[in-house]
């Protein structure tokens, strides 16, 4: 499971390419974000799509805008109700 660099421009309403490797960096950090939320093995975390992409952009978004004074306890708490369905209980 992967966002592009695209498709989180076209979700933050990003056009130029000036933030494209701050992008790419939430992006990763996001995605680590929401694996190590959702506690699902790596296997499962590529079979999921339509939650796990918008957590993801969620992330990337919330980082995004941010940037200087980030809530992380709040980022945390709501991807852990935006995953609650398909979050594992212990790895």
């Amino acid at each position: 499971m992967t966002v592009t660099l695209e498709e989180a421009k076209l979700y933050l309403r990003v056009d130029s390419d000036e933030e494209d490797d701050l992008i790419q960096g939430l992006i990763n950090t996001a995605t680590d974000l929401v694996k190590d939320i959702s506690r699902l093995s790596n296997e499962e975390f590529d079979q999921e799509s339509a939650t796990v992409r918008i957590a993801i952009l969620y992330a990337v978004a919330y980082l995004y805008e941010n940037r200087e004074n980030a809530a992380y306890k709040a980022l945390t708490l709501t991807l852990r109700s935006l995953l609650f369905g398909l979050r594992k209980v212990v790895f």
